[in-house]
């Protein structure tokens, strides 16, 4: 896997202090106003989920905490990710990680 260096994140340990950024009107904000998209997608057929930030794959995982450990890989050290707002969980949240079978009982209910 390639690692991704990225801008602090709200809900991210940053690697390096920097100043909070200034919301029109003088009001600082805990993060900067940009930050990656990070997407979780939807299950392959294995039950394993591609993780992007952006345009850039970080990896496949196959539990939440490989998500985890992907963006940490990535330099994003979200502290919580299964309930941060930076982390987009398509197909399912982080308790939905089905494998083979269950897909094939799915199809099976459908009369697929």
């Amino acid at each position: 896997m390639r690692t991704v260096p990225h801008p602090a994140l709200p809900g991210v340990l940053p690697g390096a202090d920097s100043p909070p950024a200034q919301q029109p009107g003088g009001m600082a904000t805990a993060h900067p106003p940009e930050h990656p998209h990070i997407v979780v997608h939807s299950p392959a057929l294995d039950g394993s989920r591609r993780v992007t930030s952006g345009e850039e794959t970080l990896g496949i995982a196959s539990h939440v905490d490989d998500v985890a450990e992907l963006l940490r890989l990535a330099d994003l050290y979200v502290t919580d990710v299964e309930s941060s707002d930076l982390v987009e969980w398509q197909g399912g949240g982080p308790e939905d990680w089905p494998g083979l079978h269950e897909h094939h009982e799915h199809h099976e209910h459908r009369g697929e």
